[in-house]
């Protein structure tokens, strides 16, 4: 099933698909174990420094062999793709889904760039998401407005034709300092002002009951990176402390456990929304 098609789906349930990056063999295989303990669907995401660090051959195809024999239904993103030419590397090597992000450049230029790259996919029938609106980065001002306008997004989504489209409603990458209070309200307007499948970034931190509102709201899609490598990590600096085992294979299984824990709560979280009221 293309990954369009399983956004329409989850819509109509008011749900969304939890989108997990990997960095490693023992973070894949700890987001395919969450993922097959609670029959969830998945997207696997990988960035630029991933795929870098993996090679782009070696980490689709980990992705895509892990899925089949966990048996998990699943597709590969590029995560924040920061250019036209990287999405393209990407769609040729068999991604499923490719983001683009041009959201700190000009509208227009995001959409021309968005443009490039949704024509490209066609070809493919691969999903494309862009970003349009404010989402602070790793070491950016949070505090920064910058919302994404309803407007702004139906003429972007209507000018580029782009399948996906993530949001700026109070969201940010990494850690927050306070509690984040995502703009519902806003999200229902983008919701009514355009047919895209729309997108949550930064979801790391996010109480749990609006994650669930979002998605009964409109959001199809939650991506999720930085709990899931500061829950390896620090597994990993507690047990290697005063540790004198040398074989990695006994060492790393508990990082990959503490993350299968975690993501074990967030597909559950992003599955059972029925019961919210907004």
């Amino acid at each position: 099933m293309k990954l369009q098609d399983k956004f329409k789906i989850v819509r109509e349930q008011k749900s969304a698909i939890l989108a997990t990056n990997f960095y490693n063999f023992e973070t894949l295989i700890g987001v395919l174990t969450a993922a097959k303990k609670t029959d969830s669907p998945v997207i696997l995401q990988l960035t630029q420094s991933s795929i870098d660090y993996m090679t782009l051959p070696v980490a689709i195809a980990m992705g895509r062999s892990a899925l089949k024999e966990f048996g998990v239904e699943g597709w590969i993103h590029l995560d924040h793709g920061g250019s036209v030419e990287l999405a393209k590397r990407c769609l040729d090597a068999g991604f499923d889904s490719v983001m683009i992000d041009a959201s700190e450049e000009a509208i227009e230029k995001n959409i021309e760039k968005t443009i490039q790259v949704v024509t490209y996919a066609e070809q493919f029938g691969a999903n494309v998401e862009a970003e349009l609106g404010y989402i602070a980065k790793l070491g950016q001002d949070k505090d920064k407005s910058g919302f994404t306008e309803p407007a702004d997004a139906k003429r972007f989504v209507d000018a580029t034709g782009v399948n996906a489209l993530a949001i700026a409603i109070g969201s940010a990458h990494g850690f927050y300092t306070q509690e984040p209070k995502l703009d519902m309200e806003r999200l229902s307007n983008i919701r009514s002002a355009t047919d895209a499948f729309l997108v949550l970034h930064g979801s790391s931190g996010i109480p749990h009951d609006q994650l669930r509102e979002a998605c009964t709201r409109g959001i199809v899609k939650i991506n999720l990176a930085t709990e899931i490598k500061n829950m390896f990590m620090q597994t990993l600096q507690h047990e290697l402390i005063n540790n004198t085992e040398i074989d990695l294979r006994k060492v790393f299984p508990k990082a990959t456990n503490s993350v299968i824990d975690l993501l074990t709560e967030k597909f559950e979280v992003v599955k059972n929304t029925s019961k919210v009221t907004v």
